[in-house]
């Protein structure tokens, strides 16, 4: 599976229409923030005004504890920045942190740049000029921590490059967020919308970076890289701390329950984030291929044959209907 959240496969396969399948190929959030609204007609008539702009800056400025000397770049998805950030770097070798979304090595490579796997960044080899790795990781979850991306940050700037950190999953643990560290590194951090407010189809992302940097990515996206509606609808979510204490709480105790359905079945937790959950089992293709044909669908990888990934499930329903699945096949 390239990606998650598209059934099309599913169905080719297996049959029945979407309503029918129960999707847990994504990490998306499946309570989305309440985003339901009578928006003026100014917001779908005019383009997004540079007051809509500021008051979705400022407010992912709070959101995500962004230093006075560090700059906020919104963009129509995080997607468009992975795109945009190769060709905007100083040309050379990059490394990429992996197993992870895989993205990333392949819009690097598109720019050009040659690109280099390493498990991590003990083994930055010494030609390289950026870094990329996704933290937490995605699909295992796995957080490096901050003196090591400090250590990197600083070797790449003597080295003239960027270090690219994709935090598309940090909401659901904000201590991991190393944006404290952007004021003195060559940092780009880059921070997805959509995944933890369950609004993927928003198309919002942003990028933090120092101002020379930010700007630079600014002028590549142009003016009005972001519609008024997500404009309106970003600002008013990312300034409900509450419900983001609120909802970090809720994934949690549901990533639990999904754990024990999961080893109950004979599965081994491995890793993940309380938006999505990584398990081993030694017949994993299998198990995909038999709860596709019970219209579950489950995020496998090419990689790892003995892996797969669960999203979470949106109800005490869906989570019995997984269990009851499993018990059928197991």
């Amino acid at each position: 599976m390239k990606h998650g959240g598209d059934l099309s496969e599913a169905m080719a396969h297996s049959g029945g229409d979407a309503a029918a399948w129960l999707d847990l190929s994504t990490g998306i959030n499946p309570w989305s923030w309440p985003s339901s609204g009578v928006w003026p007609d100014a917001v779908w008539q005019r383009l997004p005004s540079r007051a809509d702009e500021a008051a979705l800056l400022g407010a992912a400025r709070a959101a995500y504890r962004v230093p006075a000397g560090t700059d906020l770049v919104a963009a129509g998805g995080t997607q468009a920045l992975i795109q945009f950030l190769p060709y905007l770097a100083a040309p050379g070798p990059v490394a990429i942190v992996g197993p992870t979304y895989h993205e990333h090595a392949a819009a690097w490579r598109d720019a050009g740049h040659q690109v280099i796997m390493i498990d991590d960044f003990a083994a930055l080899p010494g030609n390289v000029i950026h870094a990329v790795i996704v933290n937490p990781n995605n699909p295992d979850g796995r957080i490096a921590g901050h003196a090591a991306l400090a250590e990197v940050a600083a070797e790449l700037r003597r080295r003239g490059g960027w270090l690219v950190i994709d935090e598309a999953f940090a909401d659901v643990d904000p201590a991991s967020s190393a944006v404290a560290l952007c004021e003195a590194g060559p940092i780009v951090i880059l921070r997805s919308f959509g995944k933890f407010y369950g609004l993927a189809g928003l198309r919002l992302g942003f990028a933090i970076a120092e101002p020379a940097i930010a700007q630079r990515i600014a002028a590549a996206l142009g003016p009005w890289a972001v519609s008024g509606p997500a404009l309106r609808i970003g600002a008013d979510a990312l300034g409900n701390e509450a419900w983001s204490e609120r909802m970090r709480a809720a994934l949690t105790r549901q990533a639990r329950r999904l754990d024990a359905v999961l080893t109950e079945a004979g599965f081994e937790i491995v890793g993940g984030t309380s938006l999505f959950r990584l398990a081993r089992h030694r017949e994993a293709l299998k198990l995909h291929a038999a709860l596709a044909r019970q219209q579950i669908w489950c995020r496998r990888f090419d990689y790892a044959e003995d892996w797969l990934r669960f999203g979470l499930p949106p109800d005490d329903a869906a989570l019995q209907r997984l269990a009851a699945a499993l018990k059928s096949i197991v």
